[in-house]
């Protein structure tokens, strides 16, 4: 797992503010299972090491020394001619990963219909023929509570559920308590409930709110979780009155298993962090984000947990934390020996990644009541940016109080296992990020992330399941999965509990591409390894 772009350091990172990711897994996470890296890896770093050849044409050829074979450069694509008596790793017997498709984000209109119902259909008669598991569709609280408190309208949800129990498939939910449009991957536009905006014009403390009093509307601040503000209604009752809708409405898929998993949305994405990296209030990678807790009632929190501890001096934010696009050493707070690590820092973020446990152990805690004798599920990002700093900032302000010095994950799985609640990690595929984005001027340390969280997981036993980031077209990126989902030599023998493709699209649908889809999904089901023959890299 040695990054090519990690420097020399120390163990305290002196001069350079940074630890090796080695030096700092080692250091950190002693006695944990850390797998080799695949044979099969083709990411840069591994072509990094390739040595140039002459075809017999006079063309350039790299030899692969990783998998003994040739890599040739045609009309701008690269060419892996591998051995025939080369295998992949043999899946055949291996454990049975459920494989789900997530289906495109506007399936379900604001009307709360089912959207093109004949192709999609199709498509998922196309999915069927290969054996995967079932799909995941996000329940969006924009549209089915969309006008009044408590009048729920799951119409176009009915008909899609129908369909997919038609075709013998299995079901993931997801509780979509957030807006979306406006981030990443984002292709429609749902806001939050008509009723909630309305009361948002007049009291906009229930959103998030940064340094600059901007409001972010795209979910509700967690300082409201216990406040009447909603229509004499708290956030947290709010979240349980619409779950408990759900297991009513759609008792007969609960009662016939069509409904396998329950995911909870805990923050923007779905995700449990704050919305600290807005693309609407102008950030971009790898910008550190900013502390999200300047509404009145997450101030009122820190006031009082200030207070208590003796000092209310320190009711305030920090500020030398920089803007969205700072880098960790422009700021006072988040270089390398910052106040990030003084009485102050330690005090301000504790108590700020506190309100994301306690958030998530309130809304899981109901969730568990709703959705009894059913898995639930929370899903936690990735956020790899800076990971090799000694602060970790970005993470810090997602709410992952995770510097060089402290686990930032060992509190969320301890309270995801209180609930008997799987852990969904969206998984940064290095393969696909060496393509958008540069992880050497960031800092960035994405599989060094994988296996804390991954470890974090399972040192508590609770199950994880998974998606990818970004779009997973080749067998690069689905070996790589594979590499996480069902790690080499692991005595525990541990494994993904599902994972979720993203998305259903044209793309996927494309012949090459679902062929390679298809044998994805065998191996997952552990049906059988796949010969290596050409690999065709962008």
């Amino acid at each position: 797992m040695v990054s090519q772009h990690s420097p020399s350091a120390s163990v305290r990172g002196v001069a350079s503010g940074y630890q090796s990711s080695v030096e700092y897994n080692t250091g950190r996470m002693k006695g944990v299972y850390i797998p080799s890296s695949s044979p099969y890896d083709l990411s840069s770093s591994a072509r990094s090491h390739t040595s140039s050849l002459v075809g017999d044409g006079g063309e350039p050829i790299e030899s692969h020394p990783l998998i003994g074979g040739s890599m040739n450069s045609i009309d701008d694509k690269q060419i892996v001619d591998l051995p025939s008596k080369l295998l992949e790793r043999n899946f055949a017997g291996t454990t049975h990963v459920p494989v789900y498709v997530m289906l495109p984000l506007g399936v379900i209109n604001m009307k709360c219909e089912l959207v093109d119902p004949d192709d999609l259909l199709k498509e998922l008669r196309v999915l069927k023929s290969i054996n995967i598991d079932g799909v995941v569709v996000d329940c969006w609280w924009g549209i089915v509570e969309a006008h009044s408190p408590q009048e729920y309208n799951w119409s176009g949800y009915k008909r899609l559920f129908q369909m997919v129990r038609e075709l013998k498939l299995k079901l993931q939910v997801v509780m979509s308590f957030h807006e979306c449009g406006g981030n990443v991957g984002d292709d429609v536009c749902i806001p939050l409930p008509h009723w909630v905006a309305e009361i948002g014009r007049s009291n906009p403390d229930i959103f998030f709110t940064d340094k600059e009093g901007r409001r972010n509307p795209e979910c509700l601040s967690w300082g409201i979780d216990k406040e009447r503000v909603l229509r004499g209604r708290t956030a947290i009752e709010v979240y349980f009155d619409y779950m408990r809708s759900f297991r009513v409405e759609f008792s007969e898929f609960f009662e016939d298993g069509i409904i396998s998993i329950i995911e909870v949305g805990l923050g923007p994405c779905g995700e449990l962090r704050y919305p600290s990296f807005p693309v609407k209030h102008g950030w971009r990678y790898p910008g550190i984000g900013e502390f999200q807790c300047y509404d009145r009632y997450l101030l009122r929190s820190l006031r009082r947990a200030a207070e208590a501890r003796g000092h209310s001096l320190w009711a305030r934010g920090p500020d030398n934390a920089g803007s969205y696009n700072s880098r960790p050493h422009e700021t006072g707070f988040f270089c390398d020996g910052g106040d990030y690590d003084g009485y102050y820092g330690r005090f301000f973020l504790k108590w700020y990644s506190q309100v994301l446990v306690d958030h998530g152990d309130r809304v899981l805690h109901l969730a568990k009541l709703a959705f009894e004798g059913t898995c639930i599920a929370a899903k936690l990002p990735s956020i790899h940016w800076w990971y090799k700093t000694s602060s970790h900032a970005a993470e810090l302000t997602a709410g992952f109080y995770n510097s060089c010095n402290r686990d930032g994950y060992a509190a969320i799985a301890a309270m995801l296992k209180k609930h008997g609640a799987a852990l969904n990690f969206t998984f940064p595929l290095v393969q696909m990020l060496d393509r958008h984005e540069d992880l050497s001027e960031a800092l960035a340390d994405p599989e060094g992330l994988v296996w804390q969280v991954l470890n974090a997981a399972w040192d508590v036993c609770i199950p994880v399941a998974s998606e990818n980031a970004l779009p997973c077209l080749d067998r690069v990126g689905y070996n790589k999965i594979l590499d996480y989902g069902k790690p080499t030599n692991d005595l525990d023998g541990r494994h993904f509990l599902s994972f979720t493709y993203l998305r259903l699209s044209p793309p996927l649908m494309e012949q090459q591409n679902f062929v390679e889809f298809e044998g994805f999904v065998k191996r997952m089901h552990g049906r059988e390894s796949v010969l290596v023959s050409t690999l065709v890299l962008d």
